[in-house]
Formats: C-alpha cells, sequence, structure tokens
C-alpha cells in the first residue's frame, strides 16, 4: 500500500490481547492510542489489560509449562522451525506493521525482522545447546552430570524501537528452553508483536506457550508481582530498567534489565574519513537516532576534529527525510508528538549550554506529511562532558561531536560515563585498536564498525547503568539466563552393597 494511499484512510484498528492461543478483546474500556507517526494519526486502539486479564496470561501460561516442559528439545526445535518458515514467509507484512506503528523506513524494518530470524534460527539448534557435562566413574561406581532444566512462566517488557527483534530475544529463547512466556509490548507499537504469537500458534506451538497483553506500568507491576512469574526481561530507560531490577529482585524473580545509552564512535586521526564519515551518518540518523545502538557522540582525536565536522554539516543537511514506505530515504519521523518536543528540548539545552548547533533540524516538515511527527538532523561541536546533550541519551537524530588531545583522554571519556551500552573506535592503527578494546569499559565494541550488535550467537548487553542483571541477552548467555543449572551424582550399588 502507498503512503498516499494509506493517508486518505481514517480506519482504526481495534487490536487485543493474544491469551491461550486466541486473541482476546480487552474488557477494561481503558485504551492507548497507536499513532502513524508519518500523518501524525491515530491509526489503531489496544486495550489496557485488567488484573483479571493479567491473572489469565499468567494462568494459561502456568498450565502449559509442565507439558511444554517436558516436550523434548528435538520436538521443540521443530516447531522452532516451522516459526522460522512462517516468519519468512511473512516477513514484509510484519515489516510494514513495524513501520506503520514505529515510522521507521521500510528497509530498515525489514533488516529488523531478518534480525529476530537470526535469533529464531540460533533457538533451532536447542538440542545441542541444552547439551552438559557428564563424568564417568566421578568415584567408585559413582557419575556425575548436568542438567538444565527451565524455570516456569518468564515474562518480556519490551520497548517501541524495535517491536519484533526484542521479543525475539526473549520468547524465542525462553520457549526453546521448555518455559512459557507473556510478552508485554510497548503500547505505541503493539502490532508486530501481536502478528508474531499468532504465527507462532499457527506453527504449532501449544495454547498458553507465548502470549501478549498490553497495558503501562500497573500490567508490569502485577506481572512482577505474580507469584508463577519465575523471571523477568526488560529493555527500557535506565530509571525504568533499575525499577524493574529492583521490583523483580524483591519479589525473588530472576531478571535482566537493560537500560539507556549513550554511545560513543571515536575517530582517530588516522581513519578512513570517507568510511568514518558514512558510519556516522548510518548510525546516528538512521531511524531517527531511535536505536539503543545508535551513535549519539563523535569523538575527535587530535586535529581531525576540524575536518570532521565539515565534512559532516553538509551530510547532515541533506539527509532525506519522509514517510517509511517511501523509497529512497535516509530516515523517517519520530514515535510521537511528546518525544519530538522532548527531543527539541534537548536541542534548546546545548544551545544554552553553549554548544555550537551547526545543523538545526527544528521546525522540519515534509510535504503530504504536515502533521507527522518529524525532525530533522541536528549537529553540534564544542560539546563537553558537563552538558546534559553528552551526560543524557536524548534517542532522536542529533549528534554531538567531542574534541579530545588524544586517545588515552578519549578512552579516558567514555570510561567516565555512567552508561557503557557500545562503543566504536575508528583508526588505521591495529595497535590503537587492540588497547581500546581491551581498556574501554563499554559491553559491545566495535573496530571500524558502527553500532557494533552481536549475531545472535553473541551476547548482547551493556556495563554499568545500561545493564541491571547478571546475564546478557542472546547467544548462550540467554540459555543460561532461562534456565535453572542442576548437577546430579548417581550411584548404584548391587544388592550387596557392593558397587557395580
Amino acid at each position: 500500500m502507498s503512503e498516499a494511499s494509506d493517508s486518505k484512510s481514517s480506519t482504526v484498528r481495534e487490536l487485543g490481547h493474544f491469551i491461550d492461543g486466541r486473541r482476546v478483546a480487552g474488557t477494561s474500556g481503558s485504551f492507548s492510542d497507536v499513532f502513524d507517526p508519518a500523518q501524525g494519526r491515530v491509526s489503531a486502539r489496544v486495550p489496557v489489560a485488567t488484573p483479571d486479564e493479567v491473572a489469565a496470561a499468567v494462568s494459561a501460561a502456568q498450565a502449559a509449562f509442565p507439558a511444554w516442559s517436558e516436550t523434548p528439545p528435538l520436538l521443540r526445535a521443530r516447531l522452532m522451525f516451522k516459526f522460522k518458515a512462517l516468519l519468512e514467509t511473512h516477513a514484509d507484512e510484519v515489516a510494514e506493521l513495524i513501520t506503520r506503528d514505529h515510522g521507521k523506513l521500510f528497509d530498515d524494518a525489514r533488516g529488523e525482522v531478518s534480525r529476530g530470524l537470526e535469533i529464531v534460527e540460533f533457538a533451532c539448534g536447542i538440542p545441542d545447546l541444552l547439551k552438559t557435562d557428564f563424568t564417568d566413574q566421578t568415584g567408585v561406581g559413582i557419575d556425575a552430570w548436568n542438567l538444565r532444566q527451565p524455570l516456569g512462566v518468564a515474562v518480556g517488557v519490551t520497548p517501541f524501537n524495535f517491536p519484533v527483534v526484542v521479543p525475539c530475544w526473549m520468547f524465542v529463547m525462553a520457549t526453546a528452553t521448555g518455559n512459557t512466556f507473556i510478552l508485554k509490548p510497548s503500547e505505541r507499537t503493539p502490532s508486530a508483536s501481536i502478528r508474531l504469537a499468532e504465527l507462532f500458534f499457527e506453527a504449532g506451538f501449544p495454547k498458553g506457550v507465548f502470549n501478549v497483553v498490553h497495558g503501562s506500568r500497573e500490567v508490569v507491576d502485577a506481572l512482577m508481582a505474580h507469584p508463577d512469574v519465575k523471571a523477568v526481561s526488560a529493555v527500557a530507560s535506565t530509571p525504568v530498567a533499575e525499577y524493574i531490577y529492583t521490583e523483580s529482585a524483591r519479589h525473588a524473580r530472576r531478571v535482566q534489565a537493560l537500560g539507556s545509552a549513550k554511545n560513543h564512535l571515536v575517530v582517530m586521526p588516522d581513519a578512513n574519513l570517507d568510511q568514518t564519515i558514512d558510519a556516522l551518518i548510518n548510525s546516528s540518523y538512521g531511524s531517527a537516532g531511535e536505536r539503543c545502538m545508535a551513535t549519539s557522540v563523535a569523538v575527535a582525536v587530535g586535529a581531525i576534529g576540524d575536518e570532521l565536522v565539515e565534512r559532516l554539516i553538509p551530510r547532515v543537511r541533506s539527509l532525506r527525510i519522509g514517510g517509511g514506505m517511501e523509497p529512497d530515504l535516509d530516515m523517517g519521523p519520530l514515535i510521537s508528538a511528546a518525544h519530538r518536543s522532548k527531543v527539541t528540548r534537548y536541542i534548546e539545552a546545548g544551545v544554552a549550554a553553549g554548544a555550537r548547533l551547526l545543523v538545526d533540524g527544528r521546525g522540519h516538515t515534509v510535504r503530504g506529511h504536515e502533521e507527522g511527527f518529524f525532525l530533522g538532523g541536528s549537529l553540534f561541536d564544542d560539546v563537553t562532558p558537563d552538558m546534559s546533550i553528552y551526560r543524557e541519551e536524548i534517542f532522536g537524530p542529533v549528534l554531538s561531536v567531542v574534541r579530545v588531545p588524544d586517545l588515552a583522554s578519549a578512552i579516558a571519556l567514555v570510561n567516565a560515563h555512567e552508561l557503557g551500552n557500545c562503543v566504536s573506535l575508528y583508526t588505521s592503527d591495529g595497535a590503537a585498536a587492540r588497547a581500546f578494546s581491551r581498556q574501554i569499559q563499554v559491553g559491545m565494541v566495535g573496530i571500524n564498525v558502527p553500532s557494533p550488535v552481536p549475531s545472535a550467537w553473541h551476547s548482547f548487553g551493556g556495563w554499568k547503568r545500561s545493564l541491571f542483571g547478571d546475564h546478557h541477552t542472546h547467544g548462550e548467555e540467554a540459555v543460561r539466563f532461562y534456565t535453572n543449572y542442576k548437577s546430579v551424582i548417581q550411584r548404584w550399588p548391587d544388592n550387596a552393597g557392593r558397587d557395580r
């Protein structure tokens, strides 16, 4: 469907929960509006779950757990293969749901679905991933081995910016390891999550294994407090992530909560500037900066700063901006009018603090989308660590340039920040790259790679106040998070008491 034809439609879709294998209309009478950010209008309504609906979702998951946890991993993997095939078949449909709710470009949404598929593909190997150790004759007539067993009902709380890949981090690995799952997606971008649940059930997964409920803090609180919930995984801002971590731990839940990011890209004097500029434009302004892996600070080392800024200015000014379903663009709108206002306030704060605003994205409009939540790209120079635009996550198309004299100063700058999600270094010096990767106090590091998102079989997660909990997501870390480890020691003496 074209953007133009869609803009003429005034139909507001009615969404629902997905509980025990079917869509459930909400009964609370309370709804959250879902906007089409490119048009600035309400496109759907999603119900807020009642306490009874939350309880019904947990009950369905708890009822499904005994049989599902005893299902052989090979059979779980075969169902996961079927889900993979369905998600591949419906990839464009799911991607369009992402774009309609979020506003990101359709090609970007397709990339997100591909990333989700990577997780599913990894989970298809769950029989091998659940293998453990065995020791024959650990003592006379005694053998020892380990088991990895599922926890029970797990919960996921996911953000608006990645409504497919982040849920896949959670429900795919949780169910593959034998748990049942309840997803509480962002009420701003719920459509894709409901479709994922339908495809999951269509693949043959039993009722109750995967459920979806909608709402905000009250629903999350009810899920964390429910006695049948054993684990909570979340991606949110640092204050929310810390709250979920604290409350889940208070209820003795296993918990991982990923928080905010302030990602730096350090540019050395010997960096290939053509590659560096391309990396900064794509990483900082792609998806309108609404990515937890987006670069928001360029750290210019030494004399490279002037040329870096001079070459960035025309690229930022020429960003192609429009509706997400339109071709050949660099970025779409922000998620909401409120978020656009928040980003605008950060730009104003940067100017007031004395940073040089070289490109001002405020007041940007797109023809045919005058009511859309658009903001142009902004670029600051002479940013210092005391400024709010440096300290805080903006989550918008704003790049700050900080200048430092040498690599040691760049490392010290990054390490001093309270957030440690990801960082990149652009250089031609292998020794500098090795020192950087070892000394930097950040969870994910890229060398000549922007936004270093690990593949599904490697761990994903930050350090410091970008992660609350002991486990990253992805890979074997996800298997560890969603299972209990058990040690078994066995001895079989004969009837006379002698070891056989």
